[in-house]
């Protein structure tokens, strides 16, 4: 196809990435409207994550995930694919990687925090819905 990206140079590393390559790809995400974090508390949380998978093409970040856990439950968080890479097996590879890390250190449960709208995405690669009478709860600060 014209203009799309040839994935062949595609790598994954579980470096950190440089934090403003890093911003600037999450700001693509829209999600900070409603967060409204700054660069510097983004960063620091990503700095506290056990396992980061970073996907470059020809240097260019484009695609991040990364996991959090106790060494029992794990958690993915900040799946993101650059606009301009997405539906071309980018976050499938991303994703694959963050699970087999967790399959290999023994954790019992994989969760997984998504965007809404991206549940579809998930199933394919082995996640489920909760249950409305799963355990489990999100706590929302009343802002009223």
């Amino acid at each position: 196809m014209c203009g799309m990206p040839d994935l062949t140079s595609l790598e994954f590393c579980s470096e950190l990435p440089d934090s403003k390559c890093l911003w600037n790809l999450f700001l693509t995400t829209g999600w900070n409207e409603e967060y409204q974090l700054t660069q510097t508390v983004f960063c620091t949380a990503i700095e506290k994550s056990w396992c980061t998978i970073a996907a470059y093409d020809d240097k260019r970040l484009v695609g991040f995930g990364r996991v959090v856990t106790d060494g029992l439950h794990a958690m993915i968080y900040e799946v993101i694919v650059d606009p301009i890479y997405q539906k071309r097996g980018v976050g499938t590879q991303l994703v694959t990687r963050l699970i087999d890390r967790c399959q290999m250190a023994q954790i019992r449960d994989i969760q997984l925090f998504c965007a809404p709208g991206k549940e579809p995405f998930y199933q394919k690669l082995g996640f489920v819905r909760r249950p409305q009478d799963a355990p489990g709860m999100d706590y929302r600060r009343n802002n009223g």
